[in-house]
């Protein structure tokens, strides 16, 4: 597994999460889709074991790594049988801690990133709003200075973790009369009077995640809890979209593969015509495309990933893997079902629903219609 990328320590994390993932994720994933969640338990477990810390620095209770580490997690959390519990966890590891990290001061990094790590405190990154998705600039989500206090009047949507998280980094315009360059990150805790969330959304995939609209009537919070620089938040916002798309397009990847994986084994088991399925031409040529793909973007992410650790300018990369990735998880899950049959489109075959679980990936974290924008300006188009 890219020999080239990957160290020996994180070859052994790989196999610890494996582990892990086939013991003690997988068995329950059915039971836990059913019951459209998973227990909160698992966040602890996972920082029990260090799962969450491979990316952050010592004094903190992380192990010093690099973003090589979040990519073998995000990886294996792929294979977990539940997308939902991979973008629960997913969240909280590769979008809330990395802000604290990347622009929290002591006291936040204390209060909020240590007890991330370990598991005892969940994050939720607030920044989505019913009239403001990909257009990060146009939230109207306020917060207005009140001598020591911030006082945030708005709502959030969409958001991941949004019914059981702990503490929310939520997008505010500090400045509106400035645009995207009036917008500031503000950290809320949960039971903040004036914060509540208003609604749990019903989604198509990622059942077991909660997913919640937020709702935030006369909020006060402390001005220390500005994450950052106040009307730094738009770029604040930009920096962690690097990491959390490159994430996004690693365990896409992934899940094509296990999506692959498992359709060649029924494939060779689903008798048809006196053979195995597997075995006409036409399945075999599906069976190329998609590895083919599958392969392609592999390579594509994970050069990325070299370029980002070695801090090369990889804006450009970041998009195209986001993209593609992405787009390619998408066609494969697609394939895979049509190859099950009318058995792929039964709830009791696991296709079906990586195939609704990855057809978020083209769409959250900044649309592929939003990634090649962002292609095509860097080109200077």
């Amino acid at each position: 597994m890219a020999e080239w990328l990957f160290e020996e320590e994180h070859r052994i994390f790989r196999q610890q999460v494996a582990r892990w993932v086939q013991t003690e994720l997988r068995p329950h994933a059915e039971a836990w889709e059913k019951a459209g969640s998973f227990p909160m338990e698992l966040y602890r477990r996972a920082g029990e074991l260090g799962f969450f810390a491979g990316g952050f620095p010592e004094e903190y209770g992380g192990v010093g790594g690099d973003f090589r580490y979040h990519a073998v997690f995000a990886e294996e959390l792929a294979r977990c049988g539940s997308g939902g519990v991979g973008a629960g966890l997913g969240l909280h590891a590769f979008v809330a801690l990395p802000a604290i990290h990347a622009f929290g001061n002591a006291e936040q990094k204390e209060r909020y990133l240590a007890p991330g790590i370990r598991g005892e405190m969940v994050g939720a990154y607030a920044v989505t709003e019913p009239n403001a998705g990909s257009d990060v600039g146009g939230i109207q989500t306020r917060a207005v200075r009140d001598r020591d206090h911030w006082v945030i009047n708005g709502a959030k949507t969409f958001i991941t973790n949004g019914v059981r998280a702990d503490f929310y980094i939520v997008a505010c315009k500090t400045a509106p009369e400035r645009g995207h360059q009036g917008i500031s990150q503000i950290l809320v805790e949960k039971g903040t009077p004036g914060f509540r969330v208003s609604r749990e959304l019903d989604k198509v995939g990622w059942r077991t995640s909660d997913t919640g609209e937020l709702s935030f009537e006369d909020v006060r919070v402390p001005v220390s809890h500005l994450l950052g620089e106040e009307n730094r938040g738009f770029y604040q916002i930009m920096h962690g979209f690097q990491t959390e798309r490159l994430i996004m397009a690693a365990s896409s990847v992934a899940a094509a593969q296990y999506c692959v994986d498992i359709t060649m084994e029924y494939a060779q088991q689903r008798q048809a015509f006196g053979r195995p399925i597997g075995r006409f031409q036409v399945n075999r040529h599906k069976f190329a495309d998609m590895l083919t793909w599958i392969e392609a973007a592999r390579q594509l992410v994970y050069n990325t990933i070299w370029l980002l650790i070695h801090g090369r300018d990889c804006r450009k990369e970041v998009a195209m893997c986001k993209i593609f990735a992405c787009e390619t998880a998408v066609r494969v899950a697609d394939m895979c079902l049509q190859i099950h049959g009318g058995y792929g489109y039964m709830m009791e075959y696991e296709v079906q629903r990586i195939w609704r679980d990855l057809r978020i990936q083209p769409i959250g974290g900044g649309t592929t219609e939003i990634q090649k924008e962002i292609i095509g300006r860097l080109l200077g188009l």
